[in-house]
């Protein structure tokens, strides 16, 4: 099956492709800038908002399946250019569902937990969104659109962690650098939230175009925890002092947009769906641990500069 992967070069994005190849998947990928010269499947960089380009793409890959991760998704960028934000957040994943339904191709969404307000917590799929800022808004936005242009799509609701291409896109890599170098840091004990690894996402996410499923689904750990207690967890994990992790609130970090604060979402409907239960944040914890140890992120990262194979020359847009 020809798998076409948005927003590859991300960190849900890459870790996706890794995991999709290993399952056979045929992946073909899309990112908005960076190109993957040594990744071993075929890729584009373009940008999908411009003209005409979304036809091109789905031209080059002829998709069977499509799972939509790109996403302006830097919540105080999007906070300072909502035009922006609604582009890419919510018209783009409305126009690629129009034409994965004009073509009968399955469609997984990503969006995000953050639709929710936080004052609650413990969001099912039934219960209303309220995003509080323009991230969320947008991102609802696109969740609407895309069921609206291809009902037989799933949209996923999500919050994961994991080794990026770069090093610096997930809250996990960001609380290890500093560990790394014995830097005290701030962890937010009122913020809460229901993290996967982003390789045990992408099986769900591939699971659930497996079953043919479609609707909203949340695709988040069973078990929530704060941000605080996550990083903490994180240190003894990797064997670093977890009293560099100083307890903080949201207020005292100066952001510009409002965040929710209780983000925790039940994934029951996904666990039935599935037929087994999603794995939780602690397992993996100890997964990432294991990547770390065993060469994964070596492996991922030497898709920015090993040299091309000869099969995917013809490709490759650098």
């Amino acid at each position: 099956m020809r798998l076409l992967i948005t927003g590859v070069t991300g960190l849900l994005g890459a870790n996706l492709a890794w995991e999709a190849r290993q399952a056979g998947f045929a992946v073909w990928g899309v990112a908005a800038r960076r190109p993957l010269p040594g990744a071993p499947f075929p890729m584009r960089t373009v940008d999908l908002t411009a003209p005409a380009a979304l036809d091109a793409v789905w031209a080059w890959a002829r998709p069977d399946a499509v799972i939509h991760t790109a996403a302006l998704a830097h919540v105080d960028a999007c906070e300072r250019d909502p035009a922006r934000a609604r582009e890419v957040n919510a018209v783009l994943p409305g126009a690629l569902a129009t034409r994965a339904a004009q073509a009968g191709v399955p469609l997984v969404h990503i969006s995000t937990d953050a639709v929710f307000d936080g004052t609650r917590g413990d969001y099912t799929e039934d219960d209303p969104p309220n995003p509080r800022n323009v991230y969320a808004r947008t991102k609802l936005e696109g969740e609407r659109a895309v069921l609206a242009a291809h009902p037989g799509a799933a949209v996923a609701r999500v919050n994961f962690f994991g080794w990026s291409l770069t090093g610096g896109r997930s809250l996990a890599e960001w609380f290890l650098d500093n560990l790394q170098a014995g830097r005290p840091m701030r962890g937010f004990t009122d913020v809460w939230f229901c993290p996967l690894l982003a390789n045990h996402l992408a099986q769900v996410l591939l699971a659930m175009l497996a079953r043919g499923l479609t609707g909203v689904y949340h695709a988040t750990s069973p078990q929530c925890t704060t941000k605080y207690a996550f990083g903490v967890a994180l240190a003894q994990t990797f064997g670093y002092d977890p009293d560099l992790i100083r307890p903080a609130t949201v207020d005292d970090a100066g952001l510009t947009a409002p965040r929710p604060r209780r983000l925790t979402l039940r994934s029951d409907k996904l666990t039935q769906a599935l037929g087994r239960p999603l794995p939780d944040w602690r397992a993996g914890l100890q997964a990432w641990h294991r990547q770390f140890t065993t060469g994964y992120t070596e492996d991922l990262r030497a898709w920015l500069t090993s040299p091309l194979e000869d099969a995917h020359a013809d490709y490759c847009l650098l």
